[in-house]
């Protein structure tokens, strides 16, 4: 054993990198002990001039994995118990996180119709807030509050632990109920319960919502935290144009492997100019010159496929 003051900036980065590679240990992990290791040398020690030898690794940016409207809707359908379902019912509903939906009392539910909110009280950070509540999902505690609390009090849990009643449900039952609702439903998407949440938030920016609103009810401190949503947000195919399909629309021509037919159509100059074709009488009314259908036809034909698969077999 060494003094820490004895330490040399290699044996300290090497005792970074041992934790975590062999170790495992996430980038903030190790992020939180360079900090230690930091406060100890340069703080305490008073050897200031060795902060920039404890490095400070970058942590990958992670896209958070969103369900389907879809999706949600056949893991919301999935659990048999009342109680699980209406437990993720909530966790999407309300975009609730898994403490928080654990700590939740009867009386935190605030019906009246000039409130209508879930109070959150020391929720991450010991900061005490308000969520969503809607009618339907108001409608859907309270079946559930006559059918598995019936004769509980206000102040008693919302979900209680199923061994001891005067308990609230511990975090690990919350995981189960989704982990079991998402096998059952057949998805095979990975994350845990704060997937839901992350669903409410994307969602939610998907109807239209602004990103302020959805802050406010994330209970997110930065707005910077609830940006990361806008990374995975998905407005439909129509929202965003490919380059390709701007080339179609102004008939230039695509060049094409030799031996393959190009599956465009001629650009408008190509048809009759005249009408009517050769052996119509001449008292036909003239046809209304065609508009060709470019994002139809540039769809795949049987022979074009064909065609593909004959040119890659032969190379």
């Amino acid at each position: 054993h060494l003094s820490p003051a004895l330490l040399s900036d290699e044996q300290v980065q090497a005792y970074l990198l041992y934790l975590l590679q062999e170790r495992q240990r996430s980038r903030s992990t190790v992020n939180i002990t360079s900090c230690a290791m930091r406060f100890l040398v340069c703080d305490v020690l008073g050897q200031d001039q060795r902060r920039a030898q404890i490095p400070l690794g970058h942590a990958p940016l992670r896209l958070p994995e969103v369900l389907s409207r879809a999706e949600v809707a056949a893991l919301l359908a999935a659990p048999r118990s009342p109680k699980a379902r209406m437990f993720l019912t909530l966790a999407y509903a309300s975009g609730l996180r898994l403490s928080e939906l654990c700590q939740l009392r009867g009386c935190d539910i605030d019906s009246a119709p000039d409130r209508m909110c879930i109070r959150v009280i020391q929720g991450k950070g010991g900061q005490d807030r308000y969520a969503l509540l809607t009618a339907e999902l108001l409608a859907d505690l309270r079946l559930y509050w006559r059918t598995c609390r019936a004769h509980a009090k206000g102040s008693e849990w919302l979900f209680p632990s199923r061994s001891n009643p005067a308990r609230a449900i511990d975090r690990a039952s919350g995981q189960r109920y989704y982990h079991l609702a998402r096998d059952a439903a057949g998805i095979t998407k990975v994350g845990g319960i704060h997937t839901l949440r992350h669903c409410f938030a994307t969602h939610l920016l998907q109807s239209g919502y602004d990103i302020r609103t959805v802050q406010e009810l994330l209970g997110h401190a930065d707005v910077s935290t609830t940006m990361i949503y806008t990374h995975v947000l998905r407005m439909g195919g129509g929202a965003v144009r490919s380059p390709l399909d701007s080339l179609a629309m102004s008939g230039l021509p695509l060049a094409m492997p030799p031996g393959m037919p190009s599956a465009r159509p001629p650009a408008p100059s190509a048809y009759p100019a005249a009408y009517p074709p050769a052996g119509r009488p001449a008292t036909v009314r003239r046809a209304r010159e065609p508009t060709p259908c470019f994002h139809v036809a540039l769809l795949p034909s049987p022979n074009t496929l064909n065609c593909t698969a004959a040119a890659i077999s032969a190379s």
